[in-house]
């Protein structure tokens, strides 16, 4: 089967009425995340993000449906309280991304009229835009500290929480001039958006961040197939996180074999090394050396993790200085946005 932006607009719009016209709860649907772009494709493989409001409280937060091996639903289901008031999603970095200018596929009760008119005013102010960078960074630098203060040893846990600390430092950046980045498309995309802050020095960083440096892109090729048998065991796991759910690992291999085998391959390490702890995280200790192994080449064993926090403090605090110098151009100062 051909997959094509339309195609996938169609199946999108589809499944939506028909879980509306099923469910009387929904007052709302929408479509975000990379079907947003002309290029949603990556290795072949997509995920069409659903969003469902609900006016009634959520039972499950987030769910997966395969529409093909390459397709599959990313349904998030949201309760309409999430939303309220529609004004501070001006300043909340995912949401108000997320519902500034998805595509409408279903609404009752003006849903988007309403919420889209408090959120749009103002969004694009320096102040909100700086507000929503501050966020992820305050919510990067609370789990530094946490690891600081607990990590007393390097487990699957740990580095799980080390990479989300990551992942909304450079996205703080990112926040600057769009939205956020996605876990999958982290390091390919990461790179641009530093530059246009004046930041490229922050792209070496954040590899740095996560052992990049000391490795080569054929040992990521060589981690692939334990990466895989590790994913196919854990996935059936009833532990195991979503995001390594088995109808995603697909979504996953063909990305990272597509990253492997572009320009820049070592941007496959952040989503290879993510999901990998996510499936070491789901299994017993006893059967997680290999991924063990290839965290000590990147520097994360527990002699050597105290040097990625140190690493991840400095990095943190010149983000911070970057949105003092913003906030500074616009007359503006930190406790304003605190």
């Amino acid at each position: 089967m051909r997959i094509t932006r339309d195609l996938l607009l169609r199946l999108a719009k589809e499944n939506a009425e028909e879980r509306a016209f099923n469910d009387s709860s929904i007052i709302a649907a929408y479509l975000s995340g990379s079907l947003l772009h002309e290029e949603p494709l990556l290795g072949g493989t997509t995920d069409i993000d659903l969003v469902f409001v609900h006016n009634t409280p959520v039972k499950t937060p987030r769910e997966l449906k395969t529409l093909s091996p390459d397709i599959h639903l990313d349904i998030h289901h949201r309760n309409e309280k999430d939303y309220h008031p529609p004004r501070d999603l001006r300043t909340n970095p995912w949401l108000g991304y997320e519902l500034y200018d998805p595509i409408l596929l279903y609404e009752t009760k003006h849903f988007f009229e309403f919420n889209q008119a408090s959120l749009r005013a103002g969004f694009d102010e320096p102040k909100s835009i700086l507000k929503r960078s501050f966020i992820l960074l305050n919510h990067a630098r609370k789990t530094w500290m946490d690891l600081q203060l607990n990590a007393e040893e390097v487990t699957p846990d740990v580095i799980i929480k080390y990479l989300d600390a990551c992942l909304q430092a450079a996205n703080a950046i990112a926040e600057m001039t769009g939205p956020p980045l996605s876990e999958r498309r982290l390091l390919l995309d990461f790179p641009a958006r530093a530059e246009a802050v004046g930041l490229p020095e922050f792209t070496p960083g954040l590899f740095g961040l996560l052992g990049g440096t000391e490795i080569v892109h054929s040992t990521l090729d060589e981690w692939l197939p334990a990466w895989k048998s590790f994913l196919n065991f854990a996935s059936e796991a009833s532990i195991a996180d979503i995001r390594i759910h088995a109808e995603r690992l697909g979504y996953y291999e063909r990305a990272i074999t597509a990253i492997l085998a572009s320009e820049t391959p070592i941007a496959a390490l952040y989503p290879i090394l993510l999901t990998w702890t996510l499936a070491a995280n789901a299994l017993p200790e006893n059967q997680i050396s290999t991924w063990q192994n290839a965290c000590n080449e990147l520097g994360f064993s527990n002699e050597q993790f105290g040097e990625h926090l140190t690493g991840l403090d400095r990095y943190m605090d010149r983000i911070e200085e970057k949105i003092e110098e913003e906030l500074a151009l616009h007359g503006l100062e930190l406790s304003e946005i605190m």
